[in-house]
């Protein structure tokens, strides 16, 4: 008889967990305590995947001596106690894949940036003609690939988030990329960074002396687990204020500030000018340059990455321009669902803006953006249900403040607020779940409301 496995959980992560089980032999059983979404229990049912919804009953459930969670149920909720009495091992998909992965692993994390660097390593390895998959918190769940895969990956991009990463106990990247440490979900970790910087570096946690650790050496939280040299990963310093020798890989920027450049052990350094790139602003920079020194650990030609880094498009629901109607630029950035994200998207704002923000407040502190809103920010309308903290932060700071309840609402206003050469950017600061099921649901009624006018 097969060994039984249950999932918690019935998004992504869950159902791709029960397909890869299923291929392996096991017995899954999915437990979601919500309705779940129709298309994910729609495969389960395909496949004769046995699941429960609107609630978890453990009568329902088989003895199972392996849990696989979702990355939204916290590690203190009262439904894993029984579990972890029984001495069931609760991990996360991306531990339960790595165990079936086959070819190199490139994971990536960070409070912002993951996901762009993760889809600019992905594009570098395919434009060079690699078998790559790019998988986790980025869409496609990494244990989905496998099971779906006809021919295993020569390299697996993984976006993993502290969620994803708190579940581990054998995940082992070739390549670990750690972008930076800024506070996040401190709802979840007990509203402490500590505890929140400790969850992102478990991703170097089982590395060995023949795996890389790409850093941000501007990043004090990360320069502190450094100096205490608690991984044995190859160190790969990545910084904008700093340079480096070419002593081995690291990458930084010139004395010039106008191009950067990356060192490699065994090769002239590869150099480039920060206007090629097709991402521009001072963290897609960073995210530019730690892409770049990934791809060169992994070989990758120096004229490839160049050509990969000056044509990639970016990604949807970050900092992407939908339409300018009437010389007024709209741009969707509801991705951007904590404070450090809104930093930088107002960092590198060139116009006048139109802020739309709000959504479920994760612990925010918003003083960060104090000086910059002053600065950038000509209105500001609040997309959520509860905006006492936006408007008692913000509305000294800006000509007017607005409450939308809907994304059509808000677009409206912010159109009739503004003037040629403004720019209404959806950056909210917070999470979606009040008004809409995702930051995905979010950016799509938010770019239909602007294709609307």
């Amino acid at each position: 008889m097969s060994e039984n496995i249950l999932i918690l959980g019935a998004g992504e992560s869950g159902v791709g967990a029960a397909k890869l089980a299923l291929t392996l032999g096991f017995t899954p059983f999915v437990s979601d305590s919500g309705a779940g979404k129709k298309s994910l229990l729609g495969e389960l049912k395909s496949l004769g995947i046995r699941y429960e919804i609107e609630g978890h009953n453990p009568d329902n459930w088989v003895s199972s001596t392996t849990v696989i969670k979702s990355p939204g149920i916290p590690d203190t909720a009262s439904i894993l106690t029984p579990l972890r009495a029984s001495g069931s091992e609760i991990i996360s998909e991306i531990e339960f894949a790595s165990r079936y992965s086959k070819g190199k692993v490139v994971a990536i994390t960070g409070a912002n940036g993951k996901t762009t660097t993760t889809a600019l390593i992905h594009r570098m390895l395919t434009d060079a003609g690699v078998n790559a998959a790019c998988v986790g918190n980025i869409g496609t769940s990494w244990a989905r690939d496998i099971a779906e895969r006809k021919t295993p990956a020569e390299v697996t991009v993984v976006e993993a988030s502290s969620f994803q990463l708190d579940g581990i106990t054998t995940f082992r990247p070739d390549i670990a990329v750690l972008l930076n440490i800024t506070p996040d979900h401190l709802d979840r970790y007990d509203n402490s960074l500590e505890n929140y910087s400790a969850s992102k570096w478990r991703i170097t946690t089982n590395q060995t002396s023949s795996d890389y650790l790409v850093y941000n050496s501007d990043d004090v939280e990360i320069d502190r687990h450094i100096k205490a040299r608690n991984t044995k990963a190859t160190l790969v310093a990545v910084s904008i204020n700093k340079r480096f020798e070419s002593t081995g890989f690291n990458a930084c920027l010139g004395l010039k500030k106008k191009e950067f450049t990356i060192h490699t052990p065994y090769k002239k350094p590869f150099s480039m000018t920060i206007q090629e790139l097709a991402l521009q602003g001072k963290h897609n920079l960073f995210n530019s340059m730690a892409a770049g020194v990934t791809g060169r650990i992994l070989e990758l030609r120096n004229e490839g990455i160049r050509e990969s880094l000056t044509h990639f498009e970016g990604i949807e629901h970050r900092l992407e321009f939908i339409a300018t109607v009437n010389d007024i630029k709209f741009i969707n950035d509801s991705k951007a669902t904590n404070v450090n994200s809104v930093w930088y998207a107002l960092e590198c704002m060139e116009t006048p803006v139109i802020w739309v923000a709000g959504g479920v407040d994760k612990g925010n502190d918003y003083s960060d953006l104090l000086s910059l809103v002053e600065k950038k920010v000509k209105h500001l309308i609040c997309l959520g249900k509860d905006n006492k903290k936006l408007i008692k932060t913000f509305s000294h700071l800006v000509e007017s403040v607005h409450v939308a309840k809907t994304a059509t609402e808000a677009v409206q206003i912010a159109y009739d607020l503004g003037t040629p050469n403004d720019t209404v950017l959806l950056s909210p600061a917070c999470a979606s779940f009040d008004i809409f099921g995702s930051y995905e649901e979010r950016g799509f009624k938010f770019k239909q409301a602007v294709k609307g006018l």
